[in-house]
């Protein structure tokens, strides 16, 4: 079942499993501030096992682009379309969340970005990463990195 995510009172639900469980859930409570502030868009998650092609799309664009298999099992997703842009979002038990923006348009703005929350180290697979630092009031300290996505998805 969808969960509409609160930025107003920052809740755990759904993150429980995770080491990091408050500083994801701030993480994933920004993210929702973000896109409610920029295009009035209520940003919702499912479970994983309810969104799995969300998390499919994601894998195989991380391991055809970079060759990267995330290890952490994932905890929630969400794919939703915003002006011609497509987005999609996990959140990994570990306490990272990787999104890919791909604009629709040809020659748009496609990439993957990575967010690591509060008080989690890098993961393996992404220490070939540089991750600059972004304070945040919902999320404490995110560290965040990206790539440009080269292929059609």
């Amino acid at each position: 079942m969808p969960y509409a995510v609160d930025f107003g009172a920052v809740s755990t639900v759904g993150l429980e499993s995770s080491p990091v469980t408050v500083a994801l859930a701030g993480l994933r409570a920004n993210e929702a501030r973000y896109f409610k502030n920029k295009y009035d868009h209520t940003f919702t998650v499912e479970p994983a096992n309810e969104a799995q092609a969300t998390i499919d799309w994601v894998s195989r664009i991380l391991e055809e682009e970079r060759g990267i298999v995330i290890a952490s099992p994932p905890l929630e997703a969400t794919a939703f379309q915003v002006e011609n842009i497509r987005m999609a979002y996990v959140f990994y038990e570990s306490g990272l969340s990787i999104n890919v923006m791909y604009t629709i348009d040809d020659g748009g703005k496609r990439a993957v970005g990575f967010k690591l929350s509060d008080g989690m180290e890098i993961p393996e697979e992404l220490s070939a990463f540089k991750f600059a630092r972004q304070k945040s009031k919902l999320a404490g300290t995110i560290r965040g990195s990206y790539f440009v996505i080269k292929k059609e998805y």
